[in-house]
């Protein structure tokens, strides 16, 4: 079910306002703004709202055994490389880049963020559909720059069913099954150089050694042969 809206602050802190009032949102319930005034991405970041794009999110309710509820970035990544692929000619063109970054033609095509509230984990999920935002620093990318982007009402519904069936995956297979699925379209392969700039300001330079199967932290394996776990940063 998507509830659409002309306008909001931020669809994230509105689930966010009725779990913590009791309200409560129903799994597999969307909140959809034409235009999002308060919109954040991950580390603070202001993300764009224009017009014709996709602001949205969803709750997941949090259960005991089941897979780090951080590792749900992942599940998000893929449902809207999913979504962003229908009617796409050239699905090659899309790839995830660690943590949970959609790429279209190495531009960034999406904003994804999380928050817990109260057992749940709030998805917020920004799509470049009609134009893509100036992020200093970044090259983004948007829909309507290779193909003719789908109504928004359209697009709402395919991510939604993306969403649940990824979701459904992760519950039912674990974790490890989310991250196989991630790193098959990765722009990353096996051995490929990165450069990681942590949240402290530093910067590590090494090769792409995989992902932990325990919570989908990259593995960084430098020039002296060690392996450094990265489990938050940027990286190029």
């Amino acid at each position: 079910m998507i509830d659409l809206v002309d306008q909001t602050g931020s669809t994230n802190a509105d689930l966010a306002a009725r779990l913590r009032s009791g309200e409560g949102w129903a799994e597999g319930q969307w909140l959809v703004a034409r235009r999002q005034t308060a919109g954040r991405g991950r580390q603070g970041r202001e993300w764009f709202d224009g017009a014709g794009n996709f602001m949205g999110s969803t709750v997941v309710v949090l259960g005991e055994g089941g897979p780090p509820p951080a590792s749900l970035s992942f599940v998000a990544a893929l449902a809207v490389r999913d979504a962003a692929a229908v009617g796409l000619a050239d699905t090659a063109a899309l790839g995830l880049k660690w943590p949970n970054d959609v790429l279209l033609d190495g531009g960034k095509l999406s904003g994804i963020l999380l928050e817990m509230v109260r057992g749940h984990i709030i998805v917020g999920i920004g799509v470049n559909l009609a134009r893509a935002p100036q992020v200093e620093g970044r090259k983004t990318a948007a829909l309507a720059a290779v193909t003719t982007p789908p109504p928004l009402e359209e697009f709402a519904a395919s991510l939604a069913a993306a969403f649940d069936k990824r979701l459904a995956a992760w519950r039912t297979y674990g974790l490890a099954a989310t991250l196989h699925a991630f790193i098959a379209a990765s722009i990353h392969a096996q051995g490929s150089p990165l450069t990681v700039h942590d949240t402290d300001g530093s910067v590590l330079s090494g090769s792409f050694a995989g992902l932990e199967e325990s919570d989908g932290a990259l593995r960084l394996r430098l020039a002296d042969g060690r392996e450094r776990v990265i489990r938050a940063g940027d990286i190029s």
